[in-house]
């Protein structure tokens, strides 16, 4: 019996609220700016997507995608580098992304508002877009306060690919954070709340942060995919054998209530 054998399915999550919009801001120097239809073509021909009511309007552009309204607006100006520099802290993927960010000078506003699709199917059509802009231009990376998640080019491209062999780019979606405390490491999401569910914590494990990493990531694969909702008092494990508590608690690391992985 496999890890995901001991994971019950819920029809509907009942701890947090859908997002009616999502948002990421793609980041240029030199004042660049979106090319909209160099965009929409690469949508079309790198991820077959159609592109319907396309109504542009100088810096800003709105079209229908796969059921859904997808809208990018340029601004010659730089993101607040305090936020910036709030998110490069924890950035261990993008370990320059201070330097790199500290002189971009324009940015863009990619949203997906609202509708009957799927959260899953409304952060791949981001992706798309979001990859869509990167590929076509000389975009240093991606920024998503909402996920707490600074991506660079060539990461976001790279996993981005997953999406054609119908995986899920976690990285892109969530970040995990890793911490390492006198008495144990510790690992915790970021993200998970816009797909209607609560975060999850590990707190003070034995384990290495590679393999809590590799552990939360998976996980979130799962759940995001198949719509799992853990419950307090329930159990996981590779094997029938091993049982990881799950618990409801304040989080340590993330406000609110979190999900604790007893490992």
């Amino acid at each position: 019996m496999g890890l995901f054998d001991f994971f019950k399915k819920k029809e509907k999550p009942e701890e947090t609220k859908r997002n009616d919009v999502i948002l990421a801001m793609p980041m240029f120097n030199n004042g660049e700016i979106v090319d909209f239809e160099k965009v929409t073509a690469y949508l079309k021909s790198n991820w077959n997507t159609a592109i319907s009511d396309i109504n542009e309007d100088g810096r800003a552009i709105t079209f229908s995608i796969q059921g859904e309204t997808a809208a990018i607006a340029t601004m010659p100006v730089q993101i607040p580098f305090d936020d910036i520099k709030g998110t490069a802290q924890y950035a261990y993927n993008w370990t320059s992304a201070e330097k790199d960010l500290e002189n971009h000078n324009s940015h863009a506003f990619v949203t997906i508002v609202s509708s009957n699709n799927s959260e899953v199917e409304r952060f791949k059509i981001l992706t798309k877009i979001l990859s869509s802009i990167i590929a076509t231009s000389n975009c240093l990376g991606i920024y998503q306060g909402s996920q707490s998640l600074l991506i660079p080019r060539k990461q976001y491209l790279s996993s981005a690919e997953e999406l054609k062999s119908n995986q899920i780019p976690v990285d892109l979606w969530i970040y995990i954070g890793l911490r390492k405390g006198k008495d144990g490491n510790s690992a915790y999401t970021y993200g998970l709340t816009a797909f209607g569910k609560l975060e999850m914590e590990i707190i003070n494990s034995k384990l290495a942060l590679e393999e809590l990493h590799s552990f939360l990531n998976n996980i979130c694969a799962y759940v995001i995919e198949s719509d799992v909702t853990f419950r307090s008092g329930e159990t996981l494990g590779y094997t029938a054998e091993q049982k990881i508590r799950i618990s409801k608690s304040s989080g340590q690391f993330v406000e609110g209530q979190t999900l604790k992985l007893e490992m």
